[in-house]
């Protein structure tokens, strides 16, 4: 068997024995691209059974089915860490889908902000990144992907026992770690906003919620898809699972 396999994301319950009939999609990437034949053996996982070694027990120029054979590794829960986003243009949109399920994030939700300015979010798009980032990465779980809401709905609706962590370019230039190390234990989330930064408005309707933490990234500005692998990378080293 080869040392490494390819790796596919399916909606399948797995068990030992367990038949995966995979989407057209997947079909035609294994068998036309990778020139997979029956018998030849692949990674799947669920995001809720682990991941399995299976058999490809079918193959034909549209279709495919897999049998799963045995569990290579168990279900990992991953960090409770929310990734709201203010969406940029496309192609960085998907960079930060990608980066954002590569750093462990559990949730993926796309923030409307006063100065966004993105062209229209597609969540299957989304899903689609962030499936891909977690199939090639060897992560177990795909985040779950919101539709696009305004920041003051979403602050309307949040639950405060979860704390909202701000990139904010007007915080003070503290040590970042320092104020995240100061927090309780608590689920957490990251937030990005656009890349003017937030209005005064919305600045000033975040700082007045007690579940808000504003964090300096530091003295040089940085563009939003780098602020968020910074912060994502910062809240990972306190409460995550790089501990």
């Amino acid at each position: 068997m080869p040392s490494k396999l390819p790796r596919l994301f399916v909606k399948s319950p797995l068990s030992a024995g367990a038949d995966v009939v995979l989407d057209r999609d997947q079909a035609h990437y294994l068998g036309n691209v990778l020139r997979i034949k029956p018998d030849s053996y692949v990674l799947i996982f669920n995001g809720a059974d682990g991941e399995w070694c299976a058999r490809v027990a079918t193959a034909g120029k549209k279709s495919m089915s897999l049998a799963a054979e045995h569990q290579t590794r168990p279900q990992e829960a991953g960090p409770d860490l929310h990734y709201l986003f203010a969406p940029l243009k496309r192609a960085r949109v998907d960079y930060m889908a990608q980066k954002a399920t590569e750093m462990g994030a559990s949730v993926l939700r796309p923030t409307i902000t006063r100065r966004t300015i993105a062209e229209r979010i597609k969540v299957e798009r989304l899903v689609a990144n962030a499936v891909e980032a977690a199939e090639q990465c060897g992560i177990l779980r795909v985040p779950e992907v919101h539709a696009p809401q305004k920041l003051e709905d979403i602050l309307s609706r949040w639950d405060s026992e979860r704390r909202l962590i701000v990139a904010d370019e007007t915080a003070s230039v503290a040590p970042p770690l320092k104020a995240l190390a100061s927090e309780a234990s608590r689920p957490h989330a990251v937030l990005i906003g656009p890349e003017g930064g937030f209005d005064a408005e919305e600045r000033a309707l975040l700082l007045e919620q007690d579940f808000v933490l504003p964090i300096s990234l530091g003295p040089r500005v940085m563009r939003a898809d780098t602020a968020a692998v910074a912060c994502l990378t910062l809240v990972n080293a306190v409460w995550g699972d790089w501990r």
